[in-house]
């Protein structure tokens, strides 16, 4: 009896990822859009795994669609402004942190700048919220009382699944890695022991950090999930084929605010992307995002 051959499973073909990148890439805003796999999720999807390891010489093609976009990596980034740029990206995270709280999706510290976000979709809710974010007031840290704009790059990154994360091989030599106590929760051990965990990719410079786990260990995985992510983020930015090509450090891209806070001498705050102005500050910066996220949508 003569037996069938078996086939070898062929990886289902997306739409060509490549054309659509160039064709979001001809403003600054646009590229700032693109970076954070506003349409990756849809864009990659395959059905077989197959391994994929960073630095040798695997393809953009070869990646699986593992990205969890029901949870979110948010991480603010202060810009020039000093203490007043510090104090800005602090109220951007509370910001979101309020904004989660009124939508009654789940949040967690992975660091001092970085919220980890959970929910139904919750990607598709953030990911307008990443680019660059001005705000313009009275500084608290002036003894003269006088107007400082401060600058805060937002950026968002949907999670790998578990899975997908596994087949993603990092070389240990392009990695450091450092240990540190940590002083965020975790209970008295983080006090006590080098929980901290802090990652660098040698070759890009992208930096990540953990320090919301009990253990080392734990941080250490949630700090490489971060990496991780950011790395395919990069891959699709620079709409770069191989893995191998990322080879030069990167940079925050501080291009054109996507939202301008207004406190002084008027209030107000405008999406440059859509035109729209309202003056009800305070209350977006209580977490009431859906005032400026309707006009987003329509």
């Amino acid at each position: 009896m003569r037996r069938k051959r078996r086939q070898s499973p062929r990886a289902i073909e997306g739409p060509d990822r490549l054309s659509l990148a160039r064709g979001f890439a001809g403003d600054t805003e646009s590229r700032l859009r693109l970076a954070y796999f506003a349409n990756v999720a849809q864009l990659v999807e395959q059905r077989f795994r197959k391994a994929w390891v960073v630095g040798s010489n695997p393809t953009i093609g070869s990646m699986d669609s593992h990205f969890d976009t029901n949870t979110v990596y948010l991480s603010v980034f202060a810009g020039a402004g000093g203490e007043d740029a510090k104090d800005w990206a602090r109220m951007l995270l509370l910001m979101y942190k309020k904004y989660s709280d009124r939508k009654g999706l789940k949040y967690s510290f992975v660091n001092d700048n970085t919220l980890e976000v959970r929910g139904k979709d919750v990607y598709d809710l953030l990911k307008d919220e990443s680019g660059v974010h001005r705000l313009v007031r009275i500084s608290p840290f002036d003894a003269k009382k006088l107007r400082h704009t401060s600058f805060a790059l937002v950026e968002a990154v949907p999670a790998f699944r578990r899975v997908g994360a596994d087949d993603l091989v990092i070389p240990e030599k392009d990695l450091k890695i450092e240990f540190a106590r940590s002083s965020g929760p975790g209970g008295q051990n983080v006090n006590k022991v080098e929980t901290a965990v802090r990652i660098v990719h040698v070759p890009t410079g992208i930096a990540v950090s953990s320090q919301s786990e009990r253990s080392q260990s734990q941080n250490r995985e949630k700090a490489m999930m971060l990496l991780k992510s950011k790395l395919v983020k990069i891959m699709e930015e620079k709409h770069e084929k191989e893995v191998a090509n990322l080879r030069v450090r990167v940079e925050p891209e501080w291009g054109h605010e996507i939202r301008s806070y207004v406190l002084h001498p008027y209030k107000q705050v405008k999406d440059h992307r859509t035109g729209l102005k309202i003056t009800k500050v305070e209350e977006v910066l209580e977490g009431n995002l859906d005032l400026i996220k309707q006009d987003l949508k329509s």
